[in-house]
């Protein structure tokens, strides 16, 4: 771990540079040890995947405390460990909102059931949320399905869309342009403005399956 001077107010905590789920415990126990400390002094915490950045006011607190406080920190103490949540997110794979699961299908050589079994197999692992508002970067994607993002974007996907992208899988909280290949689609509303989000950085992420018209009836009550 490295703790670095961000300028006049703000330091970055580097951890390893790799992406892992490792890396990513020490990232979340960092993070949520220090924002249920609510230290005097500290603005805002921004966790990435190997990162925390920190903003604080050089009137409260200096480079040089905050440092010796995250020094400080024992991760491997039981108080210390992050809490881990399950969040079950149900899914639609009907190919008339999974965009892109044909073409899918074809690039990767692997039936569309396969896909689906693949994509909802699997126990994901929110690493950040980033891109727009509420937008979920998961790991623990099956290899099989690691895939590049479209070549062309599209200039509108809708929200709730489930994609892939090289080794990631994730969702489009909202209407917006993007270029990850669309497999499915929630009925969930995943982020509402003014209310707490639904998923937060270090979750862990289930996708469950369900038919169309499930998918219309939930997407119909707005869930």
């Amino acid at each position: 771990m490295e703790i670095k001077q961000f300028g006049e107010r703000a330091l970055i905590i580097q951890f390893e540079n790799i992406i892992s789920e490792e890396v990513h415990q020490k990232v979340k126990a960092y993070y949520q040890y220090l924002s249920n400390r609510h230290l005097e002094g500290i603005t805002s915490l921004i966790p990435a995947y190997t990162s925390i950045t920190i903003q604080f006011d050089d009137d409260l607190i200096n480079f040089s405390s905050l440092s010796e406080i995250i020094q400080s920190i024992d991760i491997h103490k039981k108080e210390n460990q992050p809490l881990q949540r399950i969040v079950e997110i149900p899914v639609c794979y009907d190919t008339t909102l999974g965009l892109d699961l044909e073409e899918v299908s074809q690039q990767l050589d692997v039936s569309i059931d396969e896909i689906i079994e693949l994509h909802t197999s699997n126990l994901y692992t929110v690493y950040m949320l980033g891109f727009s508002p509420g937008f979920m970067y998961l790991g623990g994607l099956d290899p099989r399905l690691f895939i590049p993002r479209k070549s062309t974007p599209r200039l509108k996907i809708p929200a709730g869309a489930v994609g892939l992208a090289d080794q990631q899988t994730g969702i489009y909280p909202q209407a917006t342009p993007g270029g990850w290949q669309i497999i499915g689609q929630t009925p969930l509303s995943i982020f509402e403005v003014n209310q707490p989000p639904k998923v937060k950085m270090g979750d862990k992420v289930k996708f469950e399956i369900i038919d169309l018209s499930t998918f219309q009836q939930l997407n119909q009550n707005n869930v």
